[in-house]
């Protein structure tokens, strides 16, 4: 049996295995990578974050982005109602040095265009090849069992491996590491129309969001006049529907009358897709001489395609993890490998604390009646923009706005605050104290 020998083997070529084998390869490391699909291929989270894009820097493939992608300056958010009313939160207002834009992208495209960098980085990367199996050697290498789209078995062998398999979450499955988390659970129905009227002048490319009964929808303005639409809800209310899903997107979205007002005169250019987004969490993120990454870690319902940053931020962590463990320094390793799993769990954490109460009429109230007490929309900024590893600043703005959350709940509870509307009576919010529209 042939047995074929690489550095670092990585499993999946979304955005963490093609960013961590790009970055890997600049390192002079031998580097394998094995994708089971072949790409373009469509996928959900079309919306970049500005922290993204110093590692876009690293990965050499800057223009290019620009070339695919719609300049993005910030979010905007409606009532809990979904009027036509709307507060901005443009990027250039965050905390520390993150960039003041992002871009929206076809993921086809930008998956695609992440995949061909790290094969001009000098990546082995490899399509519609199937890792079936993984053995743990005595030396500390891993060996691996891949099939082609041929049919054709080979057997490699890699000091270092690299588990990027996305919800396929290859050895969490198959070491039963993985835990769903119960108490948050949503789906998603999507669809890309043409005609769409977009925001004015240069917040033509922001993201919008609109909150509803159910829970929220997504506009996202792409290239060639394109505008991907979705609603995140609760799966008992995509259940209860009539009709096809396209009728239920439609109709879900144009019972909001900003939404409606923005989509009289467009033209559904791509059939409406459901998925379930199920968030969970493995028991292990690494051990020896392997590491996981991006989804196949944890994963966690995207607001803002937090998903796509949180793959490209750990893949981009994960290369110190892999040099010290090929470098042979055992002490080193378990020191990098606390380090990455101490700030990529601060980042999940904080992602998932917003995430998972994203649909409440709380969240919907604080971002339409924004107040900047303590720079904490500064803070909430930096958090859209991705910053939430490192930055104290960040941190500690967000642990207050979490006490203002739960202050507000309680006042919604005492009827203080129209939990409904997310008004609060005879009062009207604060001016000034946010950018609108």
């Amino acid at each position: 049996m042939t047995i074929n020998k690489t550095d670092i083997l990585i499993i999946g070529g979304g955005p963490a295995g093609s960013t961590f084998g790009n970055l890997a390869a600049q390192q002079g490391w031998q580097v394998t990578l094995f994708e089971k699909d072949s790409h373009p291929r469509f996928h959900i989270g079309e919306s970049l974050l500005p922290m993204t894009m110093p590692i876009v820097d690293r990965l050499g493939l800057r223009e290019e982005l620009e070339e695919i992608g719609v300049r993005k300056l910030g979010a905007d958010f409606t009532t809990f109602r979904g009027g036509a009313y709307h507060h901005t939160y443009p990027f250039a207002r965050a905390l520390g040095d993150s960039p003041d834009h992002a871009f929206q992208v076809r993921r086809s495209e930008f998956d695609q265009m992440l995949f061909e960098g790290s094969r001009r980085a000098g990546v082995d990367a490899r399509e519609q090849v199937t890792v079936t199996r993984v053995d743990r050697l005595e030396s500390g290498d891993h060996r691996v069992t891949a099939v082609d789209a041929d049919g054709q078995e080979s057997v490699w062998q890699t000091r270092f491996l690299v588990d990027a398999s996305g919800r396929d979450t290859f050895l969490s499955g198959k070491n039963n590491w993985k835990h769903r988390n119960p108490r948050h659970a949503s789906a998603a129905v999507f669809a890309h129309y043409r005609g769409v009227k977009r925001r004015a002048d240069e917040r033509e490319g922001d993201i919008s969001i609109y909150w509803f009964e159910h829970g929220w929808v997504w506009m996202i303005p792409l290239q060639n006049d394109i505008m991907s639409i979705g609603a995140v809800c609760d799966p008992e209310y995509i259940k209860s529907r009539s009709g096809s899903l396209d009728e239920f997107l439609l109709k879900t979205v144009n019972s909001m009358i900003g939404v409606r007002a923005r989509i009289r005169d467009a033209e559904q250019d791509r059939p409406a897709q459901a998925t379930g987004n199920y968030s969970y969490l493995s028991n292990r993120m690494m051990g020896d001489g392997f590491l996981m990454i991006g989804d196949a870690f944890a994963f966690v319902d995207p607001v803002f395609s937090s998903g796509v940053h949180l793959a490209m931020s750990s893949a981009e962590r994960g290369i110190d993890v892999a040099r010290t463990w090929l470098d042979g320094d055992r002490r080193a390793y378990k020191k990098a490998c606390r380090r990455y799993e101490r700030i990529t769990r601060r980042g999940l954490e904080t992602f998932a604390w917003f995430i998972y109460r994203f649909r409440t009429p709380t969240m919907s109230y604080l971002f339409s009646n924004p107040k900047n007490s303590f720079r904490l929309v500064e803070g909430v900024v930096s958090m859209l923009a991705g910053d939430v590893f490192t930055n104290r600043a960040v941190r500690r703005r967000l642990i207050m706005f979490k006490g203002v959350y739960a202050f507000v709940t309680l006042l919604m509870r005492l009827g203080v605050i129209d939990a409904t509307s997310g008004s609060r009576p005879r009062r009207r919010p604060e001016a000034g104290s946010m950018v609108s529209g």
